[in-house]
Formats: C-alpha cells, structure tokens, sequence
C-alpha cells in the first residue's frame, strides 16, 4: 500500500488560522415558528418569549426561521381560509412578504413584533404603523402583498405546514433542531441551549436546569377539524 503523502509543514499555520473562520464555528440551532399572525398564543409567544433571545444573546446561536400560516385551510383552487378571519389571512401575507424581503431575524423580527403587540391589544388594523416604528420600507411590502407574492408565500408556508411530521396539533408550535417542543414550547430556550454544542452565551446560563424544572405551557390554539 502506498502510504500517504505528508501534509507540508508551511501549511500548517494556515490551516490552523482557517479553523477561526465562521465556517469552523459551531453550527447555529434551527428554530421554527409555525404561527398564525392573529392567534392570542401566537403573539403572546411572539412578544413575551421569543423577543427574549433577541436581548439575552441567544439569537447569536440561532438560526430563526418564522412561518406564518397556523391552521389556515386551502382550498383546490389555491384560495385560503384563515382561523381569525381575512384580517389574519391579510396579515399572515404581510409577515411572510417581509420576511422574504429581509430575510436576516434581526432585520424582520422587529417587524413581526410590532404587529403582533397590537394583535394583543385588539389594535391590528394600525399595522402599517409598525413601518414607522421599525424604520423599513413600506413600498416593497405593499407591492409584495398587492402583486399576489403574499398569497404565493402563504400557499408555500401552508406545504410545510402541512407536510409537518409529527402535524403540529396547536400554534404556536416550536421545533428546535428537527424537534417538535409540543406543550413545552415556552421553554424553548433551554432546548436551544442544550442543542449548541459551541460557547454558550449569557443568555443560556440556568437554562440546562429548566428541561426537568419547566412548568407546562397554555396550549395553544388547537387544530379543529369541522364536519362539513
């Protein structure tokens, strides 16, 4: 056999200095948020829990992903019926198109915050207020919602909401690194915690403790199958 040819020692530092990159940093931990933009656990979650990691650091080891769409129904001819009404369909769109338009968390989350604070206080119809409050464009939006780019999101959205495995039984529901948090989704940060296998931050210090000290969660709006 013939043995392997030695690695030149000149290339060495090199490699070592290549393992500083990002590319050798520990890899982020997925967070999916399958939601519905007018569900009361949706955005009690949305401003009370998730906006969290966005103050305590965690939202550094995480790779955040928002899919508006919830318990909505689609029908063959691709029209869509929303759990809270047209309202919520309207909005549901709003989120996904500025999601697409400013896919990095930190830019779109602010966002989808806002919108969801008034939805807790009965205020969603001043939605396009959040454009002054966050600072984003509103043009692109409203030209993102008025072209049907919206409803095409949501039509994408609602696939994989509905190709879910295990299906989501209620929204808000979490999944952390392919795994479905159920009940417990508003503990959804020590599963981040315990998923990262890089330095921890801050944010995560206590947090190991809380997957077998947590208290069980509301459970959120329920999946309701209506005989027709």
């Amino acid at each position: 056999m013939a043995s392997r040819p030695l690695l030149p020692q000149f290339l060495i530092p090199f490699l070592a200095l290549l393992c500083l990159a990002p590319s050798c940093a520990a890899r982020r931990v997925s967070v999916s948020v399958y939601y519905e933009a007018l569900c009361p656990f949706c955005s009690g979650y949305v401003v009370n829990d998730l906006a969290r990691i966005f103050q305590n650091g965690l939202s550094s080891i995480v790779d955040l992903r928002l899919v508006p769409f919830g318990n909505g129904r689609v029908s063959p001819d691709g029209s869509m019926t929303c759990q809270h009404g047209e309202d919520e369909c309207r909005l549901n769109a709003i989120e996904a198109c500025v999601i697409r338009l400013w896919p990095d968390a930190e830019h779109h989350f602010p966002f989808i915050y806002c919108i969801e604070h008034l939805a807790l206080t009965q205020k969603w119809r001043a939605w396009e207020s959040c454009f002054h409050e966050t600072g984003l464009a509103s043009q692109p939006v409203i030209d993102c919602y008025n072209s049907g780019s919206g409803i095409q999101l949501e039509l994408q959205n609602a696939a994989e909401t509905f190709a879910l495995q295990p299906p989501n039984q209620f929204v808000p529901w979490v999944v952390v690194n392919g795994r479905p948090l159920g009940d417990d989704y508003t503990n959804f940060e020590a599963y981040i915690c315990s998923a990262y296998d890089g330095e921890l931050p801050v944010g995560c210090r206590g947090k190991h403790l809380a997957i077998t000290q947590h208290t069980k969660a509301s459970r959120g709006d329920k999946f309701v199958v209506l005989s027709m």
